[in-house]
């Protein structure tokens, strides 16, 4: 419903109501696309958008919205889906979870029926238990929320919920009442979106002066790179304090591509027993550890398999900073990293870095049978400076750890939250986010089978993803930990799945030979998307995983 007096027509250049001025604000941010799914409650609100200079981007469902959106976040700073009420916004909840879990940007925008309709509590359409159930539900898995019930509010409102998702780089969610959509409101005076907060001057001096001297006191320092300096667009500080001081560069599983990973400094992948041997003893025999932006999960860490010694560690996030075991409050992350760069540290020249595993040449036999190791091998090849890489949970996942990305921030995974059908809605937003990037897909079969339908939104905008499903017939992953029918799929014929779309190719790859033609083929069609179905084994996995599986089955039993 909407107010009799509202006007539906284009949204002015001066925003004049509670919706233009969401659109404003979401716009002056650098966000060009929203996505989402119609409903009632928020039609009006589409409306605007359509008329708006965002682009709208309608996906075949709402948690594939979330994932795009998630997506396209992690690439252009923040990133926005819009749903209808409840049936529409609590399909996002998971979407937003693994945001707010992981440090994505994400800002969900839900219609809801209006403020005059609610009167009486009557049972409408979408209700579950009270009006109020939707935000009571969000509030769990976003770091700030409003509802707009109030024009005279709005603004402020928008204002505060969209600067608390910069500031600390998390999810908000923003409800919007159908006949709040066209209220009438008066303009703030300009403010800017607040990005982060000032650090305590004194703490910061002393905590960077524990640095230097522990720093320069070192013998081996290293640095370990987590996913907060890409989220809060850090990776330029980060190169400045390494390439000044000479110190080598590890990444967590997470912050993968944080650095390039041609960097001379760069020596690879830290993640425990899960990794490669001289990683893991590089970093562990080092007598400082700085790690930046890092989140100690069980993943990140091999399954506690990492060892890092809070006595000779750094530690710095968006959240705390401790140096061994002293700890200093209202240090922000960004003001330290500056803080060591222009700090009195002794260069270093490092000697001996273990070094990522150079690419050998991917000489195919015919008729050999594919695996998984293979597959990445020659993955590893098909990799162009314009490839972003974006990985869903299980092989694709930690097989694709072992692949050298060009160029920095150019491979994305939920490798925290490790939500299955991530990868190919996500590629529609890492596309729109940057059209100068082309995705290569990794999914396996039963994380396609849950999202892969977002492939009729791919061919409906024109995009070029390269989709590689690894087609292990089930549930791989679980398999070592506890098999039965349970993980069973029905077998699809993925190959045939442009067939019913009406765009894109198809092929099948159950050899090296069919691989390395079909890889061909599909870097050089790029008029639309390529699904290449990689039939493999179900009891072949990557030796990263095999790794991963082994602890994991210990927890179990």
């Amino acid at each position: 419903m909407e107010d009799d007096d509202a006007s539906a027509t284009g949204t002015p250049s001066r925003p004049d109501n509670v919706g233009t001025y969401l659109i404003h604000r979401l716009q002056s941010l650098g966000v060009s696309h929203v996505f989402g799914v119609p409903g009632d409650y928020v039609l009006g609100f589409f409306k605007q958008l359509n008329d708006s200079e965002l682009n709208l981007v309608t996906t075949c469902d709402e948690l594939n919205a979330g994932y795009a959106a998630d997506a396209y976040a992690r690439i252009r700073g923040i990133g926005a889906v819009c749903v209808t009420y409840s049936v529409g916004g609590l399909k996002v909840v998971n979407a937003t979870a693994q945001a707010y879990a992981e440090k994505s940007p994400l800002v969900v925008i839900a219609g809801a029926p209006g403020i005059k309709e609610r009167i009486g509590n009557p049972l409408l359409h979408h209700k579950v238990r009270t009006f109020d159930t939707q935000r009571k539900v969000f509030a769990e898995v976003t770091i700030a929320s409003t509802v707009l019930d109030d024009p005279s509010t709005a603004c402020g409102e928008i204002d505060r919920v969209l600067s608390e998702a910069l500031r600390v780089s998390r999810p908000v969610y923003i409800e919007l009442p159908r006949d709040m959509t066209f209220a009438p409101v008066k303009l703030p005076d300009p403010a800017p979106v607040m990005r982060e907060a000032a650090s305590d001057q004194n703490a910061l001096q002393s905590a960077v002066d524990e640095a230097v001297m522990t720093i320069n006191s070192a013998e081996q320092p290293v640095v370990i790179a987590g996913v907060e300096l890409h989220r809060f667009g850090l990776q330029d500080k980060l190169l400045a304090f390494i390439d000044k001081v000479r110190i080598p560069v590890a990444a967590t599983i997470l912050a993968k591509s944080v650095v390039g990973e041609y960097h001379p400094l760069y020596i690879g992948i830290y993640e425990g027993a899960m990794g490669f041997e001289s990683v893991r003893n590089y970093v562990e025999s080092s007598d400082c550890l700085i790690v930046l932006g890092a989140f100690m999960t069980d993943v990140n860490l091999g399954q506690y398999t990492a060892h890092i010694d809070q006595e000779k560690a750094i530690y710095v996030t968006s959240e705390q900073c401790s140096i061994r075991h002293l700890h200093y409050a209202h240090v922000r992350l960004h003001d330290f990293l500056d803080g060591l760069i222009s700090a009195p540290l002794t260069p270093r020249t490092p000697h001996d870095l273990p070094r990522p595993r150079s690419m050998e040449p991917f000489l195919t036999k015919r008729g050999r049978k594919i695996t998984v190791k293979r597959l990445f091998e020659r993955l590893n090849w098909a990799l162009e400076d314009n490839t972003v890489v974006i990985a869903d949970v299980g092989d694709a996942l930690f097989g694709g750890l072992d692949l050298i990305t060009h160029r920095r921030t150019e491979f994305l995974s939920p490798g925290y939250y490790l939500s299955l059908g991530f990868a190919v809605p996500a590629s529609i937003g890492a596309q729109l986010a940057n059209p100068n990037l082309r995705p290569l897909v990794l999914v396996g079969d039963g994380a396609f089978q849950m999202t892969g339908i977002e492939v009729s939104t791919v061919a409906r905008l024109g995009l070029n993803p390269i989709i590689v499903v690894l087609n292990n017939y089930g549930y791989a992953t679980e398999r070592p930990l506890e098999d039965g029918p349970f993980n069973d799929l029905q077998v699809w014929q993925y190959s045939l799945i442009p067939e019913i779309v009406g765009a894109g190719k198809g092929t099948v790859a159950t050899t090296e030979d069919e691989l390395n033609h079909a890889l061909d083929a599909a870097q050089a069609y790029t008029k639309g998307f390529t699904i290449i179905e990689v039939q493999l084994d179900p009891h072949d996995s990557s030796p990263a995983l095999q790794r991963l599986t082994e602890g994991l089955a210990k927890k179990i039993r």
